[in-house]
This record gives structure tokens, C-alpha cells and sequence, in this order.
């Protein structure tokens, strides 16, 4: 495992980074409502980057084929955006962006609903949204990672009668797009990375509104995960700091 403690300029460099991440999310918010496409929201998303001198990390990353991620109601992530792909009421939507400014990336994604969706959709939402928030809040140097986030996460959605997916994670981020240490949103059960001032790292659950954490990837694309049972599913993203006496959130506008 290789960790890489952020120096000064490059923490410089990755908050700008990320930053841009999140006000492309604040750009396309009001543009996410029912009819619209999610190819539509992508190429807004890729002129928006581009615009600010940056680009899209996703694009051509491992063959994938868009600027963003666009994952619809029993999509885990991964969703492809699609011209044949349009919001409809009820939908619930992760968007997922990460940015390369100057040679550092910022990744965030945040929940979107096309309204009116459930209670059953809007808690599941919101409660997601609490977990990352809890797991972020405890973050501390000198603590170990998975007692932060995993142990945390895992607790607070079981009370719900929902799963944490396990079989993705969080990640190490800034010089690279996927970096050490995997950041896990259950508990593994014992001691694993031990935090320090400098590390730069993303909390994102991903939370099915079941008790089964199992997903599957679709075949025919190789890339779009969704639950096994057709349970909704939420996530939530933002790339974090660990400072001298806790946790920096780096993608806020």
C-alpha cells in the first residue's frame, strides 16, 4: 500500500481542483428536472470543465465513454449517460464528477430528486447523506480509517433495514484519480489504516434501500452496477482533508 501525504502545493492544487468539481454539480442542479436527458446533463457537464480549463477525469478512463456518472434509482453507479435516457417523476440521482485542474483531481457526486418521489426514496436520500456527514466528522489523525467511516456508516443505515454495498469503495485522491488507502463504508472488524495530517481521501456510501449489499455489473456495458433485488440505491461523495486536528470537506463551492 502506498499512501501519499499531500504537501502544501499539491493540497493547494486539489482543493481548485475539487472546488471546480463541486460548482459544476452547483451549475448543473437547476438543469436536472423531468425530460431531460442524462446525455444532455453530461455534455453541459464536459463544456463546463473544459471552460474552466480543466477536463472530465471519467472521460476515456479505463474505456469509460462520458464526462460523468449518472446513476438512476436501482443504479449503484457507474450509469452511463444516454440520450435515451430521460428524468421522469419519482427518479432519484447520483451525479458523479471529478475534475483534473493542473494535474489534480476533486471528485464528489451528490443525490438529485425529480419530484415528487416517495418518502420511501426521499429518506433513503437524506439518510445517506447523514451517514457520509457522521464518517466525515469523525475523521481524525491518529484514528484508524475503517473505525471512522465503515464501523460509522454501517451502524447508523442498519437501523433503517438498509445495506452499505462492500464490494466498492472510497479512495485515496489528488495526484492520482484512484490512489491507497480503499476507503470501506462497512466495518471490517479490525484495525486498518491509520490516519495522518496530509492524507487526501473520498467518503462515498453507497446505500441500498434493503438489507442486501450485493450488486451486480451489466454484462452487455461492463460498466453500470445496480442491486441484485431492484432496490433503490444512494450515494453521497466528498473528497476530505485529514488536518492536524480533524477533516477538511475539499468539494464545497
Amino acid at each position: 500500500m502506498k499512501i501519499i501525504i499531500k504537501n502544501e502545493e499539491q493540497i493547494k492544487g486539489i482543493k481548485r481542483s475539487s472546488q471546480l468539481a463541486s460548482q459544476t454539480l452547483d451549475y448543473l442542479t437547476p438543469l436536472i428536472k423531468e425530460g431531460v436527458s442524462t446525455q444532455e446533463i453530461n455534455d453541459l457537464a464536459y463544456q463546463f470543465i473544459i471552460n474552466h480549463g480543466a477536463r472530465p477525469a471519467a472521460l476515456g478512463y479505463m474505456g469509460f465513454p462520458k464526462s460523468i456518472c449518472t446513476s438512476l434509482n436501482d443504479v449503484v453507479c457507474h450509469g452511463i449517460p444516454s440520450s435515451a435516457v430521460f428524468f421522469k417523476k419519482g427518479d432519484i440521482l447520483n451525479v458523479d464528477v471529478t475534475t483534473i485542474l493542473d494535474g489534480f483531481y476533486g471528485d464528489t457526486s451528490r443525490m438529485f430528486l425529480i419530484e415528487p418521489v416517495t418518502d420511501e426514496a426521499r429518506k433513503l436520500v437524506v439518510e445517506t447523506k447523514k451517514a457520509m456527514l457522521k464518517a466525515i466528522d469523525s475523521l481524525a489523525p491518529g484514528k484508524y480509517l475503517n473505525h471512522c467511516v465503515g464501523r460509522v456508516i454501517e451502524d447508523y443505515v442498519k437501523q433503517f433495514g438498509y445495506a452499505s454495498v462492500r464490494s466498492l469503495t472510497g479512495h485515496g485522491v489528488g495526484v492520482e484519480f484512484h490512489e491507497d488507502p480503499s476507503v470501506f463504508h462497512f466495518n471490517l472488524g479490525f484495525d486498518d489504516v491509520l490516519l495522518e495530517p496530509g492524507m487526501i481521501l473520498t467518503v462515498e456510501p453507497m446505500i441500498n434501500a434493503s438489507d442486501n449489499y450485493q450488486v451486480r455489473t451489466d454484462p452487455d456495458d461492463g460498466w453500470t452496477v445496480r442491486t441484485v433485488d431492484g432496490a433503490l440505491s444512494a450515494q453521497w461523495e466528498h473528497t476530505v482533508l485529514i488536518t492536524r486536528k480533524g477533516a477538511e470537506i475539499l468539494t464545497l463551492s
